[in-house]
């Protein structure tokens, strides 16, 4: 089992930066993939970026490539997600998931943390 626990949401201006982290704890393996997602009022839940436990391989959405960047501490067990330039479209629940290298779903969710961005 793997618990997942985000943080470091808040209210931001459009334009500032804004770092959310989340805390793994459980059992963990190096070729999991650690992703953030967010939702927004009506709308789905999308994708933000991913990246593995080890290793350099991320993969970002279009929205936010060039504006977000995905980190880790393995010795913390932590992974971030740098937010810059950030834009009211931003404005969202972003939530840290879990996905095991051998499954096509990821499977263990935070609770979610919100991060507003005000014009």
């Amino acid at each position: 089992q793997v618990q997942l626990v985000e943080s470091g949401g808040g209210l931001v201006q459009a334009g500032g930066c804004l770092t959310l982290t989340c805390a793994a704890s459980g059992t963990t393996f190096g070729s999991d993939i650690l992703g953030w997602f967010r939702q927004a009022p009506g709308k789905e839940r999308e994708f933000v970026e991913a990246t593995r436990w080890t290793g350099s391989s991320t993969e970002y959405a279009d929205s936010v490539k060039g504006r977000f960047l995905i980190s880790r501490d393995n010795a913390k067990d932590m992974v971030y997600l740098q937010m810059n330039s950030l834009k009211v479209e931003d404005t969202a629940v972003y939530y840290c998931a879990l996905k095991r290298y051998y499954r096509d779903e990821y499977d263990y969710w935070g609770q979610g943390t919100q991060v507003t961005v005000s014009s």
